[in-house]
């Protein structure tokens, strides 16, 4: 109490307990949920083409000509949940997390969505902006942002602020508000205006935090909450006010392999969890066999540093330098390697697109050295490929043994091997009538176009269903990204008790 009172000496005691408030030494957990919805799917291969046709739909819209507009989770079955609070409404509203994107965004009422009959709708209707909202000034630096960077007197301009003011930068009001902006993604886009309002987490209260307040979208009813590297993300904006809290966040994604019954649990979300090599890891992997030293070497994080790219600059990108294949390592592309002057190239870690796309040649010697392998032994499901969008896939008359997949990230022992689950899927097809009923097996990695198709946007991307039973955490003060083997949903029953 007396640090409040000696403090309101030079600010006001609201201040400083906000700040207080916030900066705490400890993490904020967070539970994520699935928006799996095994009801929606006729079947498994129904499943798979959905969500195959997202994650391209996804990875190609990174190279839409328009390079400023990033494409958007809207992969249901596939995508993470967060559960926000924004403004003086009690309610929360669910929204995509996406490490893809800069920006948070919600519907509000009223609200308008084209072509979303078949979308899943959320779970509780659109809120209108809370009392306590106002609105962005044109004159913001959120509002260029917001605008893919357009001069603030291009905006106030178009928000009919006179020559005098935006010449002497007095647009800062009300009265001159952000114009609505366009945002578009995979296969639907919207129009926002851009707020501010207070976010509400659990023990944390963040004034002034900005957001966009969509009325009109296409195919997209449910809203998203943007983890890239941009100012307009929640991790940046959360940083203004607690760098703890900002400057690092992890999530574990439990292991689902399309089962809805694995997903019922949270994945849990960690907001300011700092990390290094020397820590004692919690949780445990999935294999739980083995003497200490292994288990402990498969707790630790391997970490591999981000890649600066200025074109892209809210991109987390790391560079690939090779694929193995059981004991063949493929090299990487020096597309993956590196960005190039044009903004291209690397891997993006995104928790938004499905599956890990790959450059076509790349991934063709990827599948061509599998096959070799798996497909001496097992025949051919040429006909399940074009229905799931996954190729190879197999009949499996027998125990199929599957050789490791390791990804081969750049520093010193910085390999991550994937479980076969991740990478792998197994499932029935047939058995309705026409076809005899079968197990199928499939590769879970997609071929993403020509590298000359790829020239100046992302060269590869690491889908969450990879990232499955990983502690992948976003260490943004030392600009690394790490990842750990975990049982994530004994993670958070950990994290929760501790």
């Amino acid at each position: 109490m007396k640090t409040c009172l000696i403090f309101f000496l030079y600010t006001t005691i609201l201040n400083y307990c906000f700040y207080f408030s916030v900066s705490s030494s400890t993490p904020l957990l967070l539970p994520l949920s699935h928006s799996l919805s095994t009801s929606r799917y006729s079947s498994p291969l129904h499943l798979l083409k959905s969500s195959s046709s997202r994650s391209s739909a996804r990875f190609r819209r990174h190279h839409h000509k328009h390079q400023q507009q990033l494409s958007l989770p809207i992969s249901s079955g596939s995508d993470y949940l967060i559960s926000l609070s924004v403004g003086s409404s009690s309610s929360a509203v669910s929204l995509y997390l996406d490490t893809g994107s800069d920006l948070v965004w919600f519907p509000c009422r009223p609200f308008t969505c084209i072509l979303c009959e078949s979308k899943p709708l959320p779970p509780s209707p659109p809120p209108s902006p809370s009392s306590s909202a106002t609105t962005v000034s044109c004159s913001s630096p959120s509002c260029s942002a917001a605008h893919s960077s357009l001069p603030s007197s291009d905006l106030c301009a178009i928000s009919n602020c006179p020559l005098d003011f935006i010449e002497t930068g007095d647009c800062n009001t009300s009265s001159y508000p952000c114009p609505p902006f366009y945002y578009a993604y995979g296969d639907g886009s919207l129009v926002a205006k851009l707020f501010s309002d207070s976010l509400s987490l659990p023990s944390v209260s963040v004034a002034n935090f900005t957001f966009g307040c969509a009325h009109t979208t296409l195919a997209e009813p449910i809203g998203v909450a943007g983890f890239g590297r941009g100012r307009l993300s929640l991790p940046a904006q959360l940083s203004v006010h607690s760098p703890h809290l900002g400057n690092s966040f992890s999530y574990c994604l439990v292991s689902h392999s399309f089962d809805s019954d694995r997903v019922r649990r949270p994945s849990p979300l960690i907001l300011g969890r700092f990390v290094d090599k020397k820590e004692k890891r919690v949780g445990t992997t999935d294999d739980d066999d083995g003497d200490d030293e292994k288990k402990k070497k498969k707790n630790e994080f391997v970490f591999t540093e981000m890649l600066e790219n200025p074109k892209h600059p809210y991109f987390y990108s790391v560079s690939l330098q090779g694929i193995s294949i059981g004991k063949r390592n493929i090299p990487a592309p020096a597309m993956l390697r590196r960005i190039g002057k044009s903004g291209g190239g690397g891997v993006v870690v995104d928790s938004g697109t499905t599956f890990t796309m790959l450059p076509a040649k790349f991934y063709n010697s990827v599948v061509e050295e599998f096959d070799s392998r798996v497909g001496r032994v097992h025949e051919r499901a040429d006909r399940v490929e074009p229905s799931s969008g996954m190729s190879p896939c197999y009949y499996l008359n027998q125990t199929v043994k599957v050789p490791a997949l390791v990804l081969h990230f750049a520093g010193n022992g910085s390999s991550v091997t994937l479980p076969r689950r991740n990478y792998f899927y197994e499932f029935m097809d047939g058995g309705d009538g026409k076809e005899e009923k079968r197990k199928v097996g499939c590769l879970m990695l997609m071929n993403g176009g020509d590298e000359s198709e790829l020239r100046g946007g992302t060269g590869a991307i690491l889908g969450n269903y990879q990232q499955q039973g990983f502690e992948v955490v976003y260490d943004l003060l030392n600009r690394r990204v790490g990842f750990a083997r975990r049982k994530c949903a004994s993670l958070w029953d950990t994290l929760k008790q501790g």
